[in-house]
């Protein structure tokens, strides 16, 4: 697996937010979402880019940007087990 730093990690960051900006206020995107939007290609190697996604989501955690949520409830990014959104920090 990838470990994704540096430019390409915020290059996945800004999708995540970027993707949030064209969406409405409160609401989530899927992580599957900004690596769909991140990969280049047209076949399935976007999912090798999940993890690394899932990591830039909890750096924006710890900037404030936004939060993880399951049940439509915000977690603890580093105890978020199984499917997981991402949201705009309130």
């Amino acid at each position: 697996m990838a470990d994704i730093r540096g430019a390409a990690g915020r290059r996945l960051e800004r999708t995540i937010l970027e993707l949030l900006d064209g969406r409405a206020p409160g609401a989530t995107v899927c992580p599957s979402d900004a690596a769909r939007a991140a990969y280049d290609g047209d076949d399935d190697g976007w999912r090798s880019l999940m993890e690394p996604v899932r990591r830039a989501a909890r750096r924006l955690v710890a900037a404030g940007e936004v939060e993880i949520t399951q049940g439509g409830r915000a977690v603890d990014p580093e105890r978020a087990r199984g499917p997981i959104r991402i949201r705009r920090a309130r």
